[in-house]
C-alpha cells in the first residue's frame, strides 16, 4: 500500500476568539458579543489558572464558549481536552452541537470502555478530537481518561454528587445486595445509639415523621469502632460495584470520614471529596467550570475539593434579564391533594407534551399511574429520553416523567409548555440533611438549594422569548416557591413571576385554574396583558445576597486544606486549621455551621490526646462546649457534653430532652406546611374532635403528643397500654378512662394494669428500652377503692376535663409557633420554641413536674 500523507495541523490563533473565521464548516455566522467578551477575559487573564469558572446563564450560549475554549488549547497547546456533561444524553447533544453548528470536531463516550471505538479513541488520545463523556466516565476509581491536560465541567451545579460519590459509601437497608452489610453495620453501632434511632436505621417504625430521620455517628465513636467497622465492611466488599470500587479509598482513611445514620441508610463520606488524591482531575494543567450560576460562599470550592477557583462573571446584561417566562401554578393554595392531581392530568390533557419532575421512583410511578386508561397517551421515563428526545417531541400526547432528574435535559419552545415539579429537591444527601435539619446550618446550602430548585424550573424555558407554566406541587416546595422571605434572594423577574403566580392560586377552583392556563397556553391577550403586569413588577424588585456569604467564601479554602490535612494525618495541622475556621465564623446566621467546626476541632484534638485529662483531651472538651454553646438548640451536641462534669456550658441552655422535642416539632410543622394552613387547621380539628369523643379520645391523645413533637403509638392486645409519648430519655404511658364517670370509683385492678404499663411497653416496644417511663392516668375518676392505694403511689393522675383544657390550649400554643417557623432548620426559631414549651408546660419534664400522684389526688376509700 501507499503511504498515507500526513495532514497539517490545526490553525492556533492567539486567543478563542480567532477561532471562529478557521472554523470553515460552522452553520453559524458570528458568536454573540457577550460571548466574545467572555473569551476575551479568558484569553486576557486566565489562561494559566488552574481552576477558572465561567458563569454563563441559561440562554447564554455557555456551550460555544465551553468549547470555543476547549478547541483553542488543544489546538493551541496540543492538550488532551475532556468535556464532561452530566448526563448521556447531554453529551449526545454536545458532541452535536460541536459538529453540525460550531465546525469543530468533537467526540462522545458514553458506556463501558470495552465498547469504545478504536478510532474515538486514537482520536482523543492523539488529541486530533475533543472528548466528550459523563462525569462518572471520570470521576471512579479506574478512569479511561486518566491524564487528561484540560477538563471542562458543563453544568458544575449538577455536578455535586457526580464528583462526591466517588468517596460516597450509600448502604441501604432495602432487600438487595447491601441489605446484609446495613444489618451488619446496624449491629456494631447498636450499643452506641438509643433505641429510637436503631428502629430508624433499620426501618423498624410505622411513624411516617421518622422516614425523614438523620443523624451522625461522633467521631470518638467511630474511631472506637473502626476495627469492627473495617472488618464488617472488608467481609462484604464484594456486595456490590460500589462497596468494591468505593471502599479501597476510604478503608485507610475513616478516621477522616463522617459515618451518618439517616432512615434505612448509611452514608460514609468525607465533609469536603478528596479530589486532589485523584490523579486525572488533580492534575490535570487547568480545569474550567461552567455553570448557570457560579455560588456564593465558596459552594463551588466545596463542591470539588479545590481551595481557590477563579471566576469570570456573566456580563452585567444576563445577570440582570430574566430567561423566558414562567407561569407558576400552585393549587395546593387552594385545593386538596387530589384535587390537584386531578388537576394535572387535565392540564397534560389539554397541553398535550408534558415535563413532570419528581425526587423519588415511587412518586413517578404513582403519576403515571393515572394515565394507565389512557391508551392514546405515551409515557416516558428519563431512560427513554437518554439517547434522545426525538420520539417524545413527535408525540402529541405525552408525559415525560423523571424521577430525581431535576436538570440536564432541555425542553426549549414547542417542545413542551407545561412542567410539572413535585417536590423540592432540597437536600439530596444525608451529610446535606444532616447540616440542615440537625445543625441548623441552611444558610450553608441557600445557594446550592436555589440553584437546584431555579435549575428545575427552568426546564422548559431555555431561551429569552421561551414560556413554559410551570404547575408545582408537593408540599416542602410549595413553602419554598410560595414564601415571599425566601423572595428577596431571587431575580427580580423570578420574584414578579412568583409573585404573580401566588396571588393567582388563593382562593380559585380547578375551573379558575384551567381558564387561566387555557389563556397562558393559547398566549392570547388575556395572558399578554398578564405578562405586562409580571414585567413592570419586576422593575420594583430588587436582589439581595444571602446573610454571612463573605464569611464562607472566606474559610473555605481553610476547609480544604483541613481536609487534606485530617486525610493524610496531619492532626495539628487539621486543628490549626479548623480552628482558623471557628474563629472567621461570626455571623448569626451561621451559628449552626460554626458549631459544627468547634466539635470537628475538638475530634481533632481527641486524635492528638495520649491519656484522659492531658491537655489536648482539655482542648477536646472545650471545643465540644464551644459548639454546644454555639448552637444549644442542636440536639445532636448534647451527646458530645454528656458524662463531662468537670467543664459546663456557659449560660442557660435548653436540655437534650426539649431540642429532641423541638427537632421532632420542628419536621411536623414542617411536614403540614408553611406557605397554607389548610393541612395544619385540619389536623388540629382531628385531634380536637377525637378528644370529645370517648370512643376516638385515644386516637386524639396520640395525635396530640405528634404534633407536640413525641414519638408516639398506641397498644393493641391483651395488657397493652393506650397512647404513650416518648422523647430521648423519658416518657408517659397513659390509662385513659375518657367514657368514665365522676362518680365511679377507680378499681385497684385498673390501677394495678396502668402501673405496670411502664415495664409492658419497655418489653414490646424497642423506642422506649432504655427510658425513664412514667404511667398516668386520664379519668374523670376523683375516688379510688382502699386496694388501689399501693398501685397509685407509681401512678400520676391527670382529671380528664383538665387534659381536655390543657390541649386546647397546647394547640393554640403550637399554632403561635408555627407562624413564625421559616421554611428550613432555623437555630433561632428552636431556641425560641424550646423556651416556649419549657415555660409553658409542655415538655415531658414539665407536663410530670405539674401531674400528682394518684394516691395523692384521689379521695382513697376506707376499708
Amino acid at each position: 500500500m501507499s503511504f498515507k500523507k500526513k495532514k497539517p495541523g490545526s490553525a492556533a490563533p492567539s486567543t478563542p476568539v480567532g477561532l471562529l473565521p478557521l472554523l470553515t464548516r460552522r452553520t453559524i455566522p458570528d458568536a454573540m458579543s457577550h460571548q466574545k467578551d467572555m473569551l476575551a477575559v479568558y484569553a486576557e487573564d486566565m489562561v494559566d489558572q488552574p481552576d477558572v469558572a465561567m458563569q454563563l446563564p441559561t440562554g447564554s450560549g455557555k456551550t460555544l464558549v465551553g468549547l470555543f475554549i476547549a478547541e483553542w488549547r488543544r489546538r493551541k497547546f496540543k492538550d488532551r481536552v475532556v468535556y464532561l456533561c452530566p448526563t448521556r444524553q447531554l453529551v449526545n447533544q454536545t458532541v452535536a452541537q460541536a459538529e453540525k453548528q460550531y465546525g469543530i470536531d468533537a467526540v462522545g463516550f458514553t458506556g463501558s470502555h470495552r465498547d469504545y471505538a478504536p478510532g474515538d479513541v486514537s482520536d482523543y488520545t492523539t488529541g486530533a478530537k475533543i472528548a466528550v463523556t459523563t462525569y462518572s466516565s471520570l470521576f471512579n476509581a479506574s478512569p479511561f481518561f486518566n491524564n487528561p491536560d484540560t477538563i471542562l465541567l458543563d453544568d458544575t451545579h449538577a455536578a455535586e454528587n457526580y464528583i462526591a460519590k466517588m468517596w460516597s459509601l450509600e448502604i441501604p437497608s432495602a432487600d438487595g445486595p447491601l441489605s446484609s452489610l446495613h444489618a451488619a453495620l446496624a449491629g456494631v453501632v447498636k450499643p452506641y445509639i438509643s433505641g429510637q434511632s436503631y428502629a430508624r436505621l433499620t426501618g423498624d417504625w410505622e411513624d411516617r415523621f421518622d422516614a425523614t430521620w438523620v443523624d451522625k455517628l461522633p467521631t470518638e465513636t467511630v474511631t472506637k469502632l473502626a476495627p469492627q467497622l473495617i472488618a464488617a465492611l472488608d467481609a462484604h466488599k464484594d456486595a456490590s460495584k460500589d462497596v468494591r470500587f468505593t471502599w479501597p479509598l476510604l478503608r485507610d482513611h475513616l478516621h477522616a470520614c463522617h459515618i451518618y445514620l439517616a432512615s434505612r441508610e448509611i452514608l460514609i463520606r468525607p465533609l469536603v471529596p478528596p479530589t486532589w488524591t485523584h490523579a486525572p482531575f488533580h492534575n490535570a494543567k487547568q480545569r474550567i467550570y461552567m455553570s448557570a450560576t457560579l455560588g456564593a460562599g465558596g459552594d463551588l470550592e466545596r463542591l470539588t475539593g479545590r481551595a481557590k477557583i477563579a471566576r469570570i462573571e456573566a456580563p452585567e446584561d444576563f445577570r440582570k434579564a430574566g430567561v423566558g417566562r414562567r407561569f407558576f401554578i400552585f393549587p395546593g393554595l387552594s385545593l386538596e391533594p387530589d384535587a390537584c392531581e386531578k388537576l394535572r392530568k387535565r392540564m397534560q390533557k389539554y397541553a398535550g407534551r408534558s415535563v413532570v419532575l419528581t425526587p423519588n421512583a415511587v412518586a413517578a410511578e404513582a403519576i403515571a399511574e393515572q394515565f394507565d386508561n389512557e391508551d392514546d397517551f405515551e409515557i416516558f421515563s428519563a431512560d427513554d429520553i437518554e439517547t434522545s428526545k426525538e420520539e417524545f417531541i413527535k408525540s402529541k400526547k405525552a408525559a415525560a416523567i423523571m424521577a430525581g432528574r431535576f436538570d440536564g435535559i432541555d425542553f426549549p419552545n414547542d417542545e413542551c409548555r407545561l412542567l410539572c415539579l413535585d417536590g423540592l429537591p432540597k437536600a439530596t444527601n444525608a451529610q446535606d440533611r444532616f447540616l440542615m435539619s440537625k445543625m441548623g446550618a441552611s444558610a450553608l446550602l441557600n445557594e446550592r438549594t436555589q440553584t437546584r430548585v431555579l435549575q428545575a424550573a427552568g426546564r422548559c424555558t431555555r431561551a429569552l422569548q421561551d414560556r413554559s407554566a410551570v404547575f408545582v406541587t408537593g408540599h416542602e416546595l410549595l413553602d419554598y416557591l410560595a414564601d415571599d422571605r425566601n423572595w428577596r434572594h431571587f431575580h427580580p423577574e423570578l420574584q414578579a413571576e412568583l409573585d404573580f403566580g401566588v396571588y393567582q392560586s388563593k382562593g380559585v377552583s380547578p375551573t379558575d385554574f384551567m381558564e387561566a392556563f387555557k389563556s397562558f397556553f393559547d398566549n392570547d391577550a388575556s395572558w399578554d396583558e398578564a405578562n405586562g403586569e409580571i414585567v413592570s413588577d419586576a422593575d420594583t424588585k430588587v436582589q439581595h445576597p444571602y446573610p454571612a456569604m463573605n464569611e464562607l467564601e472566606a474559610v473555605v479554602r481553610h476547609e480544604v486544606a483541613y481536609q487534606r490535612a485530617l486525610w493524610s494525618q496531619d492532626f495539628e495541622r487539621a486543628l490549626e486549621e479548623a480552628r482558623a475556621i471557628t474563629s472567621k465564623l461570626t455571623a448569626p446566621e451561621l451559628k449552626g455551621y460554626r458549631a459544627l467546626w468547634h466539635y470537628l476541632a475538638g475530634s481533632v484534638s481527641q486524635m492528638l490526646s495520649k491519656s484522659a485529662d492531658d491537655g489536648a483531651d482539655k482542648a477536646a472538651r472545650e471545643q465540644f462546649i464551644a459548639a454546644k454553646d454555639s448552637a444549644p438548640s442542636v440536639p445532636w451536641l448534647a451527646q458530645l457534653t454528656r458524662g463531662e462534669t468537670s467543664i459546663t456550658s456557659t449560660g442557660d441552655t435548653p436540655s437534650e430532652e426539649v431540642t429532641v422535642q423541638v427537632e421532632r416539632l420542628e419536621n411536623v410543622l414542617l411536614a403540614l406546611g408553611t406557605a397554607s394552613e389548610h393541612k395544619f387547621e385540619k389536623r388540629v380539628k382531628a385531634i380536637l374532635d377525637n378528644l370529645a369523643d370517648p370512643k376516638t379520645f385515644e386516637e386524639g391523645q396520640r395525635q396530640l403528643g405528634d404534633l407536640l413533637g413525641f414519638v408516639t403509638g398506641n397498644g393493641k392486645g391483651d395488657a397493652a397500654p393506650d397512647p404513650w409519648w416518648l422523647g430521648s430519655a423519658m416518657g408517659i404511658v397513659f390509662e385513659d378512662h375518657a367514657d368514665g364517670k365522676a362518680s365511679t370509683v377507680f378499681s385497684a385492678t385498673k390501677a394495678k394494669q396502668a402501673a405496670t404499663h411502664p415495664d409492658w411497653l419497655q418489653e414490646n416496644e424497642p423506642e422506649a428500652d432504655n427510658l425513664d417511663m412514667v404511667a398516668v392516668v386520664v379519668t374523670p375518676c376523683t375516688t379510688a377503692g382502699h386496694g388501689a392505694k399501693p398501685t397509685l403511689k407509681k401512678v400520676r393522675y391527670w382529671s380528664l376535663d383538665d387534659f381536655r383544657s390543657w390541649s386546647k390550649e397546647t394547640i393554640t400554643i403550637i399554632r403561635t409557633l408555627k407562624i413564625s417557623l421559616p421554611p428550613n432548620g432555623d437555630l433561632f426559631w428552636r431556641m425560641n420554641a424550646a423556651d416556649t414549651l419549657s415555660s409553658r408546660g409542655r415538655t415531658l419534664e414539665t407536663i410530670l413536674d405539674t401531674l400528682p400522684v394518684a394516691a395523692d389526688a384521689m379521695t382513697i376509700q376506707s376499708k
